[in-house]
């Protein structure tokens, strides 16, 4: 989508400084920008900054001249993504509720709702690229590889990209907030938003037992020695090093500890120390049903893949699988291959597609 005159895209302001610069953009372009802000969690609590966002999110709007439209997709959150993000840690695994928001709340229920008030297009501060490409759109990195997001956007439908707008995807985020500055923009340093977005600052444990019952267990070395007493396996991440409160082994080195993978028939936490962590790594993955966000291979190919948001990519030779899914075998052995998480696969800058973790090789 590249015409401006005049064109009603509807941008999402989440009451930070990517969503407001995205829409500063996008007005001086000569589209007719109306703001939309989302709420997604219905929960009061000192943790929760929505209250906040919102009233940052109207003096943007005000500050850029926009009507800024208000709605609640907080049932359509809880069924969509909370459920799921509940369910996958009472299984043990781990999951990215990041994704799921995109693909079912951003992307899916807010993109019908901005195509009802008559928009052509749909535009977020996401820090990533579209292309329109002869056989539909690509997805690209974003040109800032410290903010590039498109780890979490590559479970979109591929045809949903077709009236998508990223503004910032060729930007810095330096370069945005010096945007922001010269615009006089309020939100121009507002820190940004870290962690779990219903989550916010709080400790993610304290949260999480309000859903999940404690069920504790062992702590083990992976020849059976006890160390401790785990709070319930759902509290825990493979690789996980603080927050296991158990102190050194006698005969063992002093090193830290970290979670090396949940036993969930013994209800039992496997933990290591850092020089035996290569006994973990693991040599590939298997991936569910796959979201493509390019005509499906049939054939093996080489591509790089993401196994987390802040992990470089790693070189792999990706087997399609009859399912839909796909094996990935890596060059070089990875740590902490989560099930749960997702594995996204890339050509250089081009997001192929990715699907959820379900098993190391």
């Amino acid at each position: 989508m590249q015409r401006a005159n005049g064109v009603r895209v509807i941008a999402g302001l989440s009451g930070g400084v990517d969503s407001a610069v995205a829409a500063l953009r996008l007005r001086d372009e000569g589209y007719d920008v109306q703001g939309l802000f989302m709420n997604n969690w219905d929960d009061e609590d000192a943790y929760c900054t929505r209250a906040q966002d919102y009233q940052d999110a109207r003096t943007t709007a005000r500050d850029l001249g926009i009507v800024l439209h208000r709605v609640s997709f907080a049932a359509e959150y809880r069924e969509r993504v909370f459920a799921y993000f509940l369910s996958e840690y009472q299984a043990g695994r781990t999951p990215n509720p990041d994704v799921l928001c995109n693909r079912e709340i951003k992307f899916g229920v807010c993109l019908a709702y901005a195509r009802r008030l008559g928009a052509e297009g749909f535009a977020t501060g996401h820090y990533a690229r579209v292309e329109q490409l002869d056989d539909g759109p690509a997805l690209f990195k974003g040109a800032d590889p410290g903010k590039d997001q498109s780890y979490f956007l590559h479970a979109v439908a591929r045809t949903d990209f077709a009236k998508v707008l990223f503004p910032l995807g060729q930007l810095t985020k330096t370069e945005v907030r010096a945007q922001a500055l010269r615009a006089g923009l309020a939100v121009h340093d507002k820190p940004d938003s870290t962690g779990i977005c219903f989550i916010g600052e709080r400790p993610f444990a304290d949260f999480l037992a309000r859903f999940i019952p404690a069920d504790p267990g062992p702590i083990e070395t992976a020849d059976g020695r006890v160390l401790g007493t785990h709070r319930g396996l759902p509290f825990y991440t493979l690789g996980q090093r603080g927050g296991l409160h158990i102190g050194g082994a006698r005969g063992r080195a002093e090193d830290p500890w970290y979670v090396a993978r949940k036993d969930l028939k013994r209800n039992t936490l496997i933990v290591m120390q850092r020089h035996e962590q290569a006994r973990w790594r693991a040599t590939g993955l298997r991936t569910g049903a796959v979201n493509w966000l390019t005509q499906p291979p049939a054939a093996p190919f080489l591509a790089s893949v993401k196994i987390r948001y802040r992990q470089p990519d790693q070189p792999a030779r990706i087997t399609p699988l009859p399912n839909g899914a796909v094996a990935a075998h890596f060059v070089e052995p990875q740590q902490a291959v989560t099930p749960g998480q997702f594995a996204v696969l890339y050509a250089e800058e081009r997001c192929l597609g990715g699907g959820v973790i379900e098993e190391t090789l």
